[in-house]
């Protein structure tokens, strides 16, 4: 790390000294101060220290200069401990404030330490010197680092950036913005030099280094080979933008001019493969002009400085002071020469691979840009008109560019502009040909400009490795606040709160995952959509306009400008949020934006022309055609530029001037740019962003020098502090919770035990210890969260216990050391007084003999001395024992111990290998489990919905498309009936109109005479209008300059002159009015007798109006008789199809009857001479005769009464319907309108019930999955919620645009009074806590001061907000009145200055008048001011108001959300048990279902049994009839002579059976009827149970009680219904009995003859609906293949199902696999630490600690085991579910497989006996047929002419019932459309109504499901037996079905009845044919046979 350039250290400007942090003196400092940070206007904010509080005000006392000062408690901002001083992130400071963050970043920056880390910012401050932090050693020392790992820098940033692209594989993008000279553009160049040397794919890299102490690495000097080839070029690319997009300013000498997107591409390997450029918001007006000491773009001093001679001779180049466009000529830039820069943007150019044509190309242009500069033009003489005296600067930029002179200088001064239709040429001024030059040049150098970063791009994209990813660095200007802003800033404005609301969105997604990631529980709060009503200000298209949409629309119109730009503006936006309008009437802004950053002043001065950007369009199209092809391509799209005819006509006021585009192409720059932003916010989003926020420190570009309030606005710019607000709403203080014990654990001395215990169990204790608030910290997983302010306070706590601690042990070393000396003092004085009297002892002894003969005998003496060494031997005995006891016990303790630990241990160990085998084996049997269940599941679950959908969609479709044939052959009827009868009105209709359209061309011919008078007349006033405007020009000349109003007077005469003409010619003009107001009265009159004859018209038509409604109502009347007479038509239609049918078999008998007529003649000539025997015989034939005459002519005449009846019916019928026709056809188009709007409407109401349906579905759905999918689940729902919340947020925007300021300050009134009561309840519960806690009373009196003086400021500020609130609505008033004056004045002023010529003094009075109301208006503006600083105070004390009210609102919400967690908590516990009863109710369900199935199969099956009998019988009986026809048939041949009788009689016989064949068949018709009634009813009746059975499946959270009874329920109604299906059969048996009685008695009266021809027309009817029935048969065969097509293509679907969930189970394994070794490197661990428990016998606080921890962890070892075999209970029950679920498909499977054979075959049989049928038919018919062709022949010319007559008869009444059905159809159906679409609305409102009602049942179910789980807790156990039981009674119940599925699979064979499976099929089997059909298709099909009866009816 010890890193030297020179003699520089690097390490000293990264990394903070942490001594002078952590500085104990600087601690004991602030926390006896109580230090706070003031602010001030010199530094922003001071430091000072708090003296005394008084109220609202606080004494304070600055710490520089110890004056003592009075502050606002609102403007005092807390200090940060000394700990948190030069942090790296500010996100850690526990005050987060501006105070505390300035202070940072200026205590960083004159350390040197230019990065620092604000959250996810990186702050950056400019050091305007070179840093040796850039060098090669530097990027090796943070490769490869984590970004928490080392100081900040950027670096740091585009490392962590690379390294997240290729861990994650996510794009990344780092933004830079910030002022001008803040240094975005260097930082881009570190991030490129940084990935370049990372992600370098060139080997050779090390053998070239950079030398570390260059300053600018980014330079080629010395690293030309240190990159490869295409990281050279992407280093390149920078010096060649620079040039010519980069410029000196005042701020930064080498300054971007435009914003720019540089995307690195990477491939999969990390190596880089490319780049692309995208640039934003050229600078291109500074190419044209400069302010003072800046320079336009480096590439024109360049060029100008370093070209040679040889290559200004090519150029045309000039000197500096020669070209205009380069306003402040050469100014050098200290330090750089532009003739070297030039020669390195060549090398650069060259390295990108630039040709010598292309560089040689664009120098042209960048000439030519300042040659267009020098083309002057001057104004001639007598009129406007521009001219070009000198040419030759245009014909060097005609030289240089490829073009004719001429032609351009023609192109310039006079071009063709479109007028209309022609091509006008428009001589231009001297200010529109500057205005085009400049333009021109503009154009051009952007055009340059897009160009170079195109071919740029295209050479660094020229690898063909594919790019997997990338990083994208935007280096693009910061947000701008000047005094007056434009439309630069505007965009660049709006493009930072795009920036800053991904920001905060981002801030605001990974504060999420943090918290859920530590499991906190967090409100979380989208921080960008609080910048979304800016935005929507800004760019919002419509309802209302934002500025831009409202700019793009005011330059589509021909008279716009600025001002109406602005007018509307404030019209449309006045009441937005964030728009204010200008407050005093002298200022210079039009309008004002409420940024996040601050308020931001506009200025709409040519914003139009800025957003259109035109040009000279005929210049363009030369320069489009020059020979240059470099020119040329530049400009290739001219159509999409605004010309100056589309601009000429926004100034002119000519009628007709409209504003048109070219070709549709025209593109505002408004609409580019926001649309580049867009792409651009796209690709933002789709990355992970990265931010970098660079900060100028000074405008002197001084280092080491800081400017506070600079910075500030600088922060509040780049959205640093709006970061820092989001960071407090929520916890910015996080801490490890170790970290967090060691430093606060002696603040909770006893709060934790000894020993061991979890850091967060540790840090739970220490919080309930120190008693904090839970809504200030939140504890995770792994750090404990704090908000703001709260370390702080635990940093003086600790700082009051250390001090505490420190003092009382000084003074416990201060008494002990007291003590000690005072203990050795009194030793002292003992030791000196036994010294004294031993002395003296001494000094009486010393001459005494004796006492010298003892001193010299007693050391001789030993006696005393053995006594003494035995005592000190007994005593070190006894003390060797003592310790040898001690010693042995706490062995044989020891040795018992490490005994009983052994013991343990190998319990422990068989036990751990018992559960691991069991485990594994469990492991193993719960992964196949649960894989095979979830495939089973999910088998099933995509099964039954797919057959649910399928069927209900069938049978929806296949009603609908019925119903609408229906409807379309009815409507087409009607449509062919009515065109006849309509032609006839559309003739009167056509000779109307055609009159009307006469009149009509000649109303229009009269108004476009009009028109263009009108138009004259508006050209002749706008004509007035200038010259009104001229002379209020020349009246304002008139006011400031005395000596010219001679010259004034002058002109006025001019214009009076004027006037008069003009006078004259408005009277001209009146006169001609006069004229046409004539003409248009005539015409007028001619309108008005055309209007009365259409009134006439109308009345006729009323009164046929009125003539309909009485046949209407004849109508109505005689509904019931077109009912009878609709019936008597199907008789008649029956009978005439009858009749037709034997009218062509007696036509094949006519001819065989002449043939015998011809033989019988022979024969009669033959037996003449026995027509004497025979008279009898031919008296009675003629008698016979006679009769048959007699009845023909009854007949006839009958026949005739009968057609004049019909004829007149018809008449009257024809006339009623022809009257009503008309009025069907208007109903009906009303109809058909109403019917789709209808239809509309339906299937926008379809589409929702279809949502709401799929919605419940898969709500279902995931209520039955794992809790996997219920976390994404409630992931989802957050997802909605936030969706919710944002729609809610858009609301209540619309909401506040709708109401005014009155209504937000009563809101904020409310929420004041709030407040006040909060703070009452908080002062009241703080009084009763300090009842409980004595300690901090103090603290708790000081807090309900605060409190207490809180609410009396709240109510003095409310107060004082209405007094405000009055003060400005006088104001308000005042102002309206004043301005009302103004207008006033205004309004006379226009007048006087009409009237100029009558009174000069009149105007001059009231121009004084004037003076004084501006005076008064100035005065008011000021008092307005000086109440706006007032009400910005109020606002400051009320936003401190509202955040401490936030404060609270968020403790609240907190303790409600702990509230509902646990609600939660329980709610989950509750849902578990409510699954495993779901469990259990499924098995009763599949129990009950089975039951049920299995009797309603066998009633299915015993009544087709009787169906099948009754065919039996119905065909013996046809056979039987069959037999009697032959017998009767050769009775008939037998029997020549008697034919006339019997064909008499026959026909006699044949009417009367036809009559009663007909009530027969009107009987049969109704008893099928009632039949088919019931059947529908049992068709609904099984509709309705699978419905039922549908709801009863999906219903997962259903009460088992409840389900019970409706189970029951359910199963008596089908009882009861199956009981009345059995009533209806034995009646529909009695009814077939009495048909055959009836039929019986028939054959015995009329005959063998009768009985014949009924036989033969059953066999017809019989065999065509068996044909009928074969053509269904047919049809639900192919369903049936295409049923099963589908059902092999699911078991596909399946089977790759199965395959892929085979993969999860591998993959399952291998987790196992993997826990398995986890789990064996625990019983490692495990082992290894029972070894260090036997092996460590020596201490016995280390064992016991060991064995703490053993027990711990086996503790945890068993609660997983728990768990898992928790888990692996469940998955062996949901295995075995599913293995049943999968037995069942399989049969399924095998039964449909089975079935669709068994169709195949039915099928075959069919087609053999259809055929056989048929054989047997022609069989008969031909025999019946030889047999009648004798007995008819008498009879066919009499029956010819009948049947002629009674065939027009039948053709007259068929059309005319036709006709009456056909009306009476139209009738109805209308009517009933009508209805129905009534009856439709109303339905499907009742359908949202029910479906809303079914979900609310549904959440209520839910409700009770959760409700009822709770209690079910005690009947789980019995629930799992009687699972058992279930499962045992299930499984007989199966095997009862399957021997009932055999039985009647054996009674079937014989019979063929109907047989069905588990999937409910039907085989329905008819004259020994089977047809395999399902339930629902049966139920179909006879529905669809139903319904095809009734539309043969």
């Amino acid at each position: 790390m010890s890193l030297r350039s020179g003699t520089e250290d690097p390490e000293r400007y990264l990394f903070v000294d942490r001594a002078v942090v952590y500085n104990p003196a600087a601690q004991a400092d602030w926390t006896a101060k109580r230090l706070v940070w003031v602010p001030s206007e010199r530094n922003g904010f001071e430091a000072a220290s708090i003296r005394e509080e008084r109220g609202d005000e606080v004494v304070v006392e600055l710490a520089e200069n110890g004056k003592k000062s009075i502050v606002n408690k609102d403007d005092i901002q807390k200090m940060n401990p000394p700990k948190f001083s030069k942090v790296e992130d500010m996100a850690e400071l526990t005050c987060l404030n501006e105070a505390s963050v300035l202070h940072n970043l200026k205590d960083r920056y004159y350390s040197g330490l230019i990065y620092t880390y604000s959250g996810l910012f990186c702050v950056v401050i400019n050091p305007y010197k070179n840093l040796p932090i850039y060098s090669e050693n530097i990027i090796e020392m943070y490769r490869g680092k984590k970004r928490h790992e080392m100081p900040p820098h950027i670096y740091a940033i585009s490392e962590s950036a690379y390294r997240c692209m290729l861990q994650d594989r996510e794009d990344q993008s780092i933004l830079c913005t910030g002022e001008s000279g803040a240094g975005k553009t260097e930082n881009t160049k570190k991030v490129i030099q940084y990935l370049a040397h990372v992600a370098s794919s060139h080997k050779g890299r090390k053998d070239h280094n950079i030398p570390p102490e260059s300053p600018k690495p980014m330079k080629l000097q010395s690293g030309a080979l240190f990159y490869g080839e295409l990281e050279r070029q992407l280093l390149q690319a920078n010096p060649i933008l620079e040039s010519f997009g980069n410029a000196k300013t005042v701020k930064n000498d080498n300054s971007s001019r435009f914003g720019k997107f540089i995307r690195v591409n990477f491939d999969v390997t990390g190596y880089i493969v490319g780049a692309n450029i995208e640039t934003y918001l050229l600078e291109k007006s500074r190419a044209i002009r400069q302010a003072k000491d800046e320079r336009t773009f480096h590439v024109f001093y360049q060029l100008l400085a370093g070209a040679g001679e040889h290559l200004k001779s090519d150029l045309l180049l000039e000197g500096f002071n020669s070209y205009r466009f380069l306003s402040n000529g050469n100014i050098p830039i200290p330090g750089q020469q532009d003739k070297d820069n030039f020669q390195e943007t060549m090398e650069a150019m060259h390295i990108m691979s630039f040709s010598h044509e292309e560089i040689l190309a664009m120098l042209k242009v960048v000439s030519s840009v300042l040659q267009f500069g020098n083309i002057v033009f001057k104004k001639e003489r007598n009129t406007d008109q521009a001219s070009m005296p000198d040419n030759t600067a245009a014909q060097k930029l005609c030289h240089l560019l490829g073009m004719n002179v001429m032609e351009f200088t023609r192109a310039i001064l006079s071009p063709r502009i479109k007028v209309g239709r022609d091509y006008v040429q428009k001589a231009q001024t001297k200010e529109q040909a500057d205005f085009a030059v400049e333009a021109l040049a503009k154009a051009t150098y952007e055009r340059l400009f897009r160009w170079l970063v195109h071919r740029i791009n295209r050479a660094l994209d020229r690898t063909k490795r594919q790019g997997a990813s990338f990083i994208g660095i935007l280096d693009i200007a910061g947000f701008e606040i000047f005094l007056l802003n434009s439309f630069e800033q505007l965009c660049i404005n709006y493009t930072n709160e795009k920036l800053q609301q991904l920001f905060n969105h981002t801030m605001f997604i990974l504060e999420q995952e943090e918290y859920q990631r530590e499991g906190i529980e967090w409100s979380f709060i989208d921080f960008g959509l609080d910048l979304q009503p800016c935005i929507d200000l800004i760019e919002r298209p419509a309802n209302p306009p934002g500025v831009l949409a409202l700019l793009d629309e005011e330059c589509w119109f021909p008279k716009a400008t600025d001002r109406t730009f602005v007018e509307k503006l404030t019209q449309e936006q006045g009441t937005h949020t964030k728009f204010q309008k200008p407050r005093q009437l002298k200022d210079k802004a039009d309008f004002c934006i409420i940024h996040y950053a601050g308020k931001v002043d506009y200025k709409a001065d040519e914003w139009l022309m800025k957003n259109m950007d035109p040009l000279n369009d005929n210049v363009a199209t030369l320069l489009h055609q020059s020979t240059d092809k470099f020119v040329a391509e530049l400009w290739k799209d001219v159509d999409r530029i605004v010309g100056l005819d589309q601009v000429a006509g926004m100034n002119e006021t000519a009628f007709g001037a409209t504003y048109k585009t070219k070709k549709g192409m025209f593109r505002t720059v408004g609409q580019l740019y926001k649309e580049s932003l867009t792409k651009l916010m796209a690709t933002l989003r789709n990355t992970n962003p990265n931010f970098v926020r660079c900060i100028i420190p000074n405008h002197e570009k001084r280092a080491g020098k800081l400017e506070p309030h600079l910075v500030l606005d600088q922060l509040r710019c780049n959205g640093v502090l709006e970061g820092i607000r989001i960071c407090r709403q929520g916890f910015p203080n996080r801490i490890v919770f170790q970290e967090f014990r060691q430093r606060y654990e002696i603040l909770t001395p006893n709060a934790i035990p000894k020993g061991f215990m979890d850091g967060k169990q540790a840090c739970e204790r220490m919080i309930q210890a120190l008693e904090l608030d839970p809504n200030l910290f939140r504890i995770g997983q792994s750090k404990i969260f704090f908000r703001t302010g709260v370390l702080a306070h635990l940093e003086e706590e600790r700082d009051l216990k250390i001090t505490d601690i420190i003092i009382s042990f000084q003074s416990v070393c201060r008494g002990f050391l007291a003590r000690k000396a005072f203990a050795k003092k009194q030793q002292q004085l003992s030791a000196l007084k036994v010294l004294q009297r031993n002395c003296a002892a001494y000094l009486k002894l010393r001459h005494w003999q004796w006492w010298r003969l003892f001193t010299k005998v007693k050391p001789l003496l030993q006696v005393t001395r053995q006594e003494e060494e035995m005592q000190a031997k007994d005593e070190e005995l006894i003390k060797v024992k003592e310790r040898q006891l001690k010693v042995e016990n706490e062995l044989v303790d020891m040795e018992r111990k490490h005994q009983q630990l052994l013991e343990e241990k190998n319990i422990l160990a068989e036990q751990l290998q018992a559960e691991t085998e069991l485990f594994a084996e469990a492991e193993e049997m719960r992964a196949r489990l649960a894989s095979r269940k979830q495939e089973l599941e999910e088998i099933l679950h995509d099964l039954e919905s797919r057959v649910e959908e399928e069927e209900e969609r069938n049978q929806s479709m296949q009603i609908e498309k019925k119903k609408m044939q229906s409807q379309i052959q009815d409507l087409e009827e009607q449509l062919d009936e009515e065109e006849a009868a309509r032609q006839k009105l559309q003739l009167d209709k056509v000779t109307a109109e055609a009159k009307i359209k006469k009149l009509e061309e000649d109303i229009v011919l009269l108004e476009d005479q009009n028109s263009k008078f009108l138009k004259e007349k508006k050209l002749l006033e706008d004509r007035i209008g200038e010259a009104t405007t001229l002379l209020t020009e020349e009246e304002e000349k008139a006011k400031n300059l005395s000596k010219m109003k001679n010259k004034q007077e002058m002109m006025m005469v001019d214009l009076e002159e004027r006037l008069k003409k003009e006078e004259k010619t408005r009277q001209e003009l009146e006169k001609a009015k006069r004229k046409l107001d004539a003409e248009t009265t005539d015409l007028q009159d001619q309108i008005v007798e055309f209007q009365t004859h259409v009134e006439e018209m109308k009345s006729q038509l009323a009164k046929k109006e009125d003539e309909l409604q009485t046949v209407l109502s004849r109508s109505d009347e005689e509904a019931a008789q077109k009912n009878n007479a609709l019936k008597q038509v199907r008789e008649l239609q029956a009978q005439l199809a009858e009749l037709q049918e034997d009218l062509e078999s007696e036509k094949i008998c006519r001819s065989k009857a002449e043939k015998l007529k011809r033989d019988l003649s022979e024969e009669l000539e033959a037996l003449k001479t026995e027509l004497e025997d025979t008279l009898d015989t031919t008296a009675a034939q003629q008698e016979l005769r006679t009769k048959r005459e007699q009845e023909v002519a009854e007949l006839k005449k009958a026949i005739e009464e009968e057609t004049k009846n019909h004829e007149a019916q018809i008449q009257e019928m024809r006339q009623r319907h022809g009257s009503a026709l008309e009025e069907l056809s208007e109903q009906l188009e009303q109809a058909k309108r109403f019917k789709a709007n209808l239809e509309k409407n339906k299937q926008t109401l379809e589409n929702g019930n279809k949502e709401l349906v799929g919605e419940v579905k898969s709500l279902q759905q995931t209520k039955a999955e794992s809790e996997h999918k219920r976390k994404k689940l409630e992931a989802q729902l957050q997802e909605f919620m936030a969706r919710a919340t944002e729609m809610e947020r858009t609301k209540g925007d619309l909401a506040e645009r709708s109401h005014k300021l009155q209504a937000e300050l009563d809101n904020v009134s409310v929420l004041l009074e709030e407040a006040e009561k909060r703070n009452i309840k908080l002062v009241k519960d703080a009084e009763s806590v300090g009842s409980q806690l004595q300690d901090t009373q103090e603290l708790l009196q000081e807090e309900t001061r605060q409190k207490l003086n809180l609410g009396s400021r709240v109510r003095q500020l409310e107060e004082e907000k209405n007094t405000l609130l009055e003060q400005q609505e006088e104001d308000e008033e005042a102002r309206r009145n004043l301005e009302k004056q103004l207008q006033s004045v205004q309004a006379q002023l226009c007048d006087t200055k009409k009237k100029l010529d009558e009174d000069v003094g009149a105007m001059e009075c009231l121009e004084e008048v004037k003076r004084k109301l501006q005076k008064d208006v100035e005065l008011t503006a000021q008092r307005l001011e000086e109440k706006a600083m007032a009400m910005d105070k109020m606002e400051k004390t009320k936003t401190r108001l509202q955040q401490e009210l936030e404060d609270l609102m968020v403790d609240l919400d907190h303790q409600r959300q702990i509230v509902s967690n646990l609600e939660k908590k329980q709610k989950k516990f509750d849902q578990l048990l409510a699954e495993e009863k779901n469990i259990s109710a499924r098995y009763a369900e599949e129990r009950d279902r089975a039951e049920a199935e299995a009797r309603e199969k066998e009633t299915k099956a015993l009544s087709m049994a009787r169906a099948l009998e009754e065919a039996l019988e119905a065909k013996e009986e046809l056979e039987r009839f069959n037999k009697q026809l032959r017998a009767e048939m050769e009775d008939l041949m037998s029997s020549k002579d008697d034919v006339g009788k019997n064909v008499h009689e026959l026909e006699k016989s044949k009417r009367a059976l036809e009559q009663q064949v007909e009530e027969m068949r009107t009987q049969l018709e109704e008893l099928e009827d009632e039949l088919q009634a019931t059947e529908d009813a049992k068709l609904r009746l099984e509709v309705n149970m699978q419905a039922m059975k549908a709801q009863f499946d999906r219903d997962l959270q259903a009460r088992d009680e409840q389900g019970d009874e409706k189970k029951r329920a359910l199963v008596k109604q089908v009882r009861e219904m199956e009981a009345e299906l059995e009533d209806e059969r034995k009646q529909r048996s009695q009814a077939v009995a009495s048909k055959k009685k009836l039929e019986m008695d028939l054959n015995e009266v009329e005959g063998q003859i009768e009985a014949a021809n009924k036989g033969r027309d059953e066999a017809v009817k019989q065999l065509r609906k068996l044909q009928a029935q074969m053509k269904d048969y047919q049809r639900e065969l192919e369903e049936a293949r295409a049923s099963r097509d589908e059902i092999f293509t699911q078991s596909k679907e399946n089977e790759k199902k199965l395959k892929s969930l085979e993969a999860e189970i591998l993959q399952l394994q291998e987790d196992h696999a993997a826990s398995e070794r986890a789990r064996r490197h625990a019983e490692l661990e495990r082992d290894e630490l029972a070894d260090e428990i036997s092996n460590s016998a020596s201490g016995k606080t280390s064992l016991l600690e060991e064995k703490r921890r053993l027990e711990a962890r086996i503790t945890q070892l068993e609660e997983e085991l728990e768990e898992e075999q928790g888990n692996m209970e469940l998955l062996s029950e949901r295995v075995r579910k599913s293995t049943l679920q999968v037995d069942a498909l399989n049969t399924e499977l095998a039964g449909e497989r089975s079935a669709a054979q068994k169709s195949e075959s039915a099928r075959q049989q069919m087609e053999r006996q259809n055929k056989e049928l048929k054989a047997k038919l022609a069989e008969l018919e031909g025999a019946v047929k030889s047999k009648f062709k004798a007995s008819i022949t008498a009879l066919e010319a009499k029956v010819l002419q009948m049947e002629e007559q009674l065939e027009q008869e039948a053709k007259e009444r068929g059309s005319a019932n036709k006709i009456v059905r056909r009306s009476e159809k139209k009738l109805k159906e209308v009517m009933m459309q009508v209805e129905d679409e009534r009856r439709h609305a109303d339905q499907y409102k009742e359908q949202l109504e029910k479906s809303n009602s079914r979900m609310k049942q549904l959440k209520r179910q839910l409700e009770e499901a959760e409700e009822e789980a709770t209690r079910a807790n005690a009947s789980r156990r019995k629930l799992q037996r009687e699972l058992d039981d279930s499962i045992e009674a299930t499984e007989g119940l199966t095997r009862e079905v399957n021997a009932l599925k055999s039985r009647l699979s054996r009674r079937s064979t014989p019979v063929s009845g109907f047989s069905s499976g588990r999937s409910g099929r039907r085989n329905l089997n008819l004259d020994g044919a089977s047809v395999e059909m399902s339930d629902d298709d049966a139920d179909s099909r006879t529905s669809d046979f139903n319904d095809t009866q009734v539309n043969a009816e």
